[in-house]
């Protein structure tokens, strides 16, 4: 494996306290050094030039929907880290909800596989309960020592109390989180939008925030009890949010994402039944919004996730109130934290790349990631800050193409990806783009 030298960018590295130009040598796979501007040596070495470029640790995604098993036209292993490497993350976490669920070493294994054509590294989430039923909590130890990370239930909450205080305290044994989409079904079934006025004009049930806070609150109980590691996916109100800080300065041991949707929609984007915008939980009100962003800027919020949810177009296209939940974001989430976080909320670029990598290393306990420390993996996104770029969903890499994103400007963009020191990904035309950022 050749040598590569990255020069002349402006590293970010918020686990080791960098924010200034560097330049990094890597070797056989990892960081080997990390200087001052023209102190490595580029003999035998690939020579990148990140100059106007911010060098960031690997974004690593904590909630991803690859479909295989099972809904390989959907999207493939293949298609969808060849999406995620577009979008600068070198990393995903993917969900079990698959067909089979994910629930047995077998399968976890199975994704692990070279011949699932991964361009990133893959870590697989293990389902909760056995069939994602609710009923019985699957062989976590097994799990783990084949490949899981994590454990959920994702697309189904564990709505049994006693079942979740055993995953838990069977998760808090083996040191990993078990992350739950928190929803209560007695105050969602039947729900396809966020309660409110848009709901009522449309005739559409309205899911309340409740729905969603009832259930952060129970489980955040029960972490308490357990000492287990609770993670919200997908936090999308006030109420859920308020429930989590009160949770940590008692000493709860929760953490908690957001998607960029949540962070940049609300419920009036549906307009006139447009089923690229239904997902769950769904875009809630400009209340909930606010909170959301207040939690990304002061540290409440954990990190951003995109929960990548791709459908075929037929699927999408029907009634509202049957078409599946949730959209394709692997490609836009790096542009819809610089536009809307950074450009129009002035969040430092440092607390956004925390966000998208120390923060989900440290939740999924990948060691040697979310850092560009020295020995830690080659894994490293380059950024433009300020590159005005469109969004194309003709142009996606995934295999579906349901997103609400399709034709947005942006202002910032990811111009390359690297995987164990291999460059997996550059932006078309970036050379001929690229502009000094502002740092």
């Amino acid at each position: 494996m050749a040598a590569l030298l990255i020069k002349n960018g402006h590293l970010i590295d918020p686990a080791a306290g960098i924010d200034r130009p560097m330049d990094m040598l890597i070797k056989d796979g990892r960081v080997a050094r990390v200087a001052e501007p023209g102190a490595l040596p580029s003999k035998d070495a690939k020579v990148l030039d990140a100059r106007g470029l911010i060098v960031a640790p690997g974004f690593i995604d904590l909630h991803v929907h690859l479909r295989e098993p099972g809904q390989s036209y959907k999207e493939t292993i293949a298609s969808g880290t060849a999406a995620a490497a577009a979008g600068g993350f070198t990393s995903v976490c993917c969900m079990p909800n698959a067909v089979p669920v994910v629930d047995s070493p077998e399968w976890v294994r199975w994704l692990r596989q070279p011949e699932r054509g991964a361009v990133v590294n893959v870590f697989p989430i293990a389902a909760a309960t056995v069939g994602s039923h609710g009923e019985q909590i699957t062989a976590f130890v097994a799990l783990k020592a084949a490949g899981a990370i994590a454990f959920s239930d994702d697309g189904r909450p564990v709505v049994r109390t006693e079942v979740m205080r055993d995953a838990l305290a069977a998760a808090a044994k083996l040191g990993v989180p078990v992350i739950q989409h928190s929803e209560d079904p007695r105050l969602s079934h039947g729900c396809a939008i966020n309660a409110g006025p848009t709901a009522f004009r449309l005739g559409l049930r309205g899911m309340p925030a409740e729905a969603e806070s009832s259930m952060v609150e129970r489980d955040l109980k029960l972490a308490r009890e357990t000492g287990g590691h609770l993670h919200v996916a997908h936090i999308s109100t006030r109420k859920s949010l308020d429930a989590v800080r009160r949770a940590k300065r008692a000493g709860v041991r929760v953490t908690c994402e957001v998607t960029p949707h949540h962070f940049t929609l609300l419920d009036t984007h549906v307009g006139e039944y447009n089923t690229a915008f239904k997902m769950c939980p769904p875009l809630r009100s400009e209340d909930d919004r606010e909170a959301l962003i207040e939690g990304l800027l002061d540290g409440a919020i954990d990190c951003i996730a995109t929960d990548h949810a791709p459908h075929a177009a037929d699927e999408k296209a029907q009634e509202f109130e049957r078409a599946p939940n949730g959209i394709i974001g692997l490609e836009t989430a790096a542009g819809l934290a610089l536009q809307v976080l950074h450009h129009h909320h002035k969040m430092p670029l440092k607390r956004m790349v925390e966000l998208f990598s120390a923060n989900p290393a440290r939740i999924a306990g990948l060691k040697g990631r979310g850092t560009l420390a020295k020995g830690a993996h080659a894994d490293i996104t380059l950024f433009d800050s300020v590159r005005a770029w469109t969004y194309s969903a003709f142009d996606t890499r995934s295999k579906s193409r349901n997103t609400p994103f399709d034709g947005w400007q942006f202002t910032g963009q990811v111009v390359a990806t690297v995987v164990n020191s291999e460059l997996v990904f550059t932006a078309k035309d970036a050379k001929e783009t690229q502009r000094k950022s502002k740092i």
